[in-house]
């Protein structure tokens, strides 16, 4: 009975997915010098961000708003502080991770595409203080519809193309063997990719959109689908993310590097719907913003689920995080979390109410937590000091808990017609259950500010500190 049920004990251990180490870390010399230029642009991203969001308290509070340079600032505050904490902070930790990734070459490339990316980002900051343009709150990319506003975005633009276009010439070849590490750099690979879609997808626009249309219509269709397509980018960051943190704070997910590879392989396909969608359709159609629509929910849905569930599985059963650790599983935890809400929300969205931005801040939100994480992680690869372990473990749980609570009340004031894209009286919120929704929602918010404050300054404090080479050790095994 022994031999004979020993080798079917066997079979079936050895059937079972084997857990898997993803994990990179940045190199020395000119590629960490290049991470940190981007890492310091997406912390100055996140200040400017946070000093929009005063603004834009008081810019409804009675008797700050007549020293403010436009009369609608609120609008106007909220288009640079929109840009500040998703446009410019996303790109930057791109930056990071595909600088990292690439071959030490062309450097004067790279550093002139981060150069101008940052003059970009400066001049869209300083746009609302010029007293020009008038806001438009277009999807993906609201501007500022004046001269120096877009002159910033076509800077921005031009060092984002240097950037992807370095990172695809420079793309590390993955070889013969294939392990977690081999998969992280092939999902990198791929958010380049997907980011040169996107890049393609603008430029279309640009070229063929009606010239007789103007403000919002016109931004509308010139970003509609390149936007779809940086969803794809960012998708594969985040996943990226995830598997990083989850193997660095020791919960490793039994997920083969070959599915890995299959999943982000997936999403990278469906991102080729876009330029089949510009041949296929006019960019100003309703079948053109369909299809776009319908490969976004498609490529980047089925590559999350697997991943997602592998991670929630490895988490489930992972020993209890030390000091170093607990920063990351918080950041991952309240990543999934909020990237899970964002996602069930979607599914729910009918008509133009605020259950459309519940969804995407609990999307976009899920994104940031991963990569903030994952900058606690890399900090003393970069040379510099390790966060402190209390405050890093508390922010992303603060950030989140936070953010969960504003969409909480924007698919609760949803629920009774509460439009999007309106504030103060515009909102016509009739019962006390709307105004409950939007209060809960505004609380939310001001905690999730908090929350992204604190991230600023555990990062800032860890820049200050002297570097530990064995905590930099320790991290990176």
């Amino acid at each position: 009975m022994t031999t004979t049920t020993f080798p079917v004990h066997s079979a079936a251990r050895a059937a079972l997915p084997v857990a898997t180490d993803y994990t990179l870390s940045v190199p020395d010399g000119a590629r960490r010098a290049l991470a940190r230029g981007w890492l310091w642009l997406g912390l100055s991203a996140l200040v400017g961000s946070g000093l929009f969001s005063v603004l834009l308290v008081l810019s409804r509070t009675p008797g700050f708003s007549k020293w403010l340079p436009l009369a609608d600032f609120f609008r106007v505050a909220l288009v640079v502080h929109v840009d500040l904490s998703v446009l410019v902070w996303f790109v930057a930790m791109a930056g990071l991770l595909w600088s990292a990734n690439s071959a030490p070459r062309a450097l004067p490339v790279a550093w002139g595409s981060l150069a101008l990316t940052g003059a970009g980002a400066a001049l869209m900051t300083v746009a609302p203080f010029t007293g020009q343009g008038e806001a438009i709150m277009a999807n993906y990319i609201p501007v500022l519809d004046g001269p120096v506003f877009l002159a910033g975005l076509a800077t921005f633009a031009a060092g984002v193309a240097m950037l992807v276009m370095r990172s695809l010439w420079l793309a590390p070849a993955l070889g013969v063997s294939f392990n977690g590490t081999g998969a992280l750099r092939f999902g990198l690979n791929a958010s380049v990719v997907a980011a040169a879609v996107a890049l393609l997808a603008f430029g279309w626009s640009l070229a063929v959109a009606p010239r007789p249309l103007a403000g919002k219509a016109y931004y509308e269709i010139v970003f509609w689908g390149g936007g779809h397509a940086l969803q794809f980018t960012w998708t594969l960051l985040m996943l990226v993310a995830w598997l990083w943190l989850a193997s660095a704070s020791g919960a490793r997910p039994r997920l083969s590097p070959r599915v890995t590879l299959l999943m982000f392989a997936l999403a990278l396909v469906s991102v080729f719907v876009t330029p089949y969608a510009y041949l296929a359709h006019d960019i100003a159609s309703v079948e053109h913003r369909q299809l776009l629509t319908w490969a976004m929910r498609l490529g980047g849905g089925l590559a999350i689920l697997p991943i997602s569930l592998a991670i929630v599985l490895a988490l489930a059963a992972a020993p209890a995080a030390d000091a170093t650790a607990r920063p990351l599983r918080s950041a991952l935890v309240s990543s999934v979390a909020l990237f899970a809400a964002g996602g069930v929300i979607g599914l729910f969205i009918s008509g133009s109410n605020v259950r459309i931005p519940a969804h995407y801040h609990g999307c976009i939100v899920g994104v940031t937590l991963a990569l903030m994480g994952l900058v606690y992680h890399v900090l003393p690869q970069l040379g510099y000091a390790a966060p402190d372990a209390r405050l890093a473990t508390l922010q992303p749980m603060l950030y989140g808990t936070g953010q969960l609570l504003h969409i909480v009340g924007l698919v609760w004031s949803g629920g009774y017609g509460v439009q999007r894209k309106v504030a103060g009286a515009d909102q016509v919120l009739h019962s006390t259950a709307e105004v409950a929704g939007m209060g809960l929602m505004g609380l939310g918010g001001l905690i999730a500010i908090a929350g992204g404050l604190l991230f600023v300054v555990v990062v800032g404090k860890a820049l200050r500190r002297p570097f530990s080479p064995a905590v930099a050790i320790g991290l990176v095994s």
